[in-house]
């Protein structure tokens, strides 16, 4: 596993959080600080039971950034470098994401994302600097062995897509990746 710095454009951000006796007060997101420049133009959330697994998703074409954090529960985070020539293709990272340590991660274009939920439930929040576009969507195989990902739980639950898609090999094969150094 590779630190979220090893591969560039991949971010471990932990905001700011003002705690006292009552709570806390954390801004998730400003223009200011905003990773790699993103202009964000859609938000979605995700819930999801213990042993979920979603992903390894990306769109090809019309590639999606994303501003990952979790609003309730503790996942972890996988972001996988799929583009075509890349010195890091088929490189991943990954980190855990909770409302407690208050972590987001910034996945680049270019990249396929996924994650398990670790806790009872987990309610996670997508900033997207893209509209989704469901004909681009590609599915790259979870467990696929030349990525060899160790995902934390035996016991995960599958969509259908994510438990039948196709490897990173084929994928590429088929050119449903992005290629390094296009425009995305």
């Amino acid at each position: 596993m590779q630190a979220p710095s090893d591969i560039p454009g991949v971010q471990l951000l932990t905001p700011r959080r003002f705690s006292d006796d009552r709570g806390y007060f954390q801004e998730l997101w400003s223009t200011k600080g905003s990773p790699s420049g993103a202009a964000f133009v859609q938000d979605n959330v995700s819930f999801s039971k213990k042993h979920v697994l979603r992903g390894l998703h990306l769109q090809n074409p019309g590639s999606q950034a994303k501003l990952v954090m979790v609003l309730s529960g503790a996942i972890w985070d996988v972001a996988v470098d799929v583009r075509v020539g890349s010195p890091y293709f088929g490189r991943w990272t990954a980190a855990e994401l909770s409302e407690h340590n208050g972590h987001q991660l910034f996945v680049p274009r270019g990249f396929a994302h996924g994650f398990v939920v670790l806790s009872e439930t987990a309610k996670v929040l997508y900033k997207c600097d893209a509209p989704y576009q469901p004909n681009s969507e590609v599915t790259v195989r979870f467990d696929d062995p030349a990525l060899g990902i160790p995902w934390p739980d035996a016991e995960l639950i599958l969509a259908p897509r994510d438990r039948h898609a196709n490897t990173l090999s084929t994928c590429q094969a088929e050119g449903l990746l992005p290629r390094y150094g296009e425009a995305l």
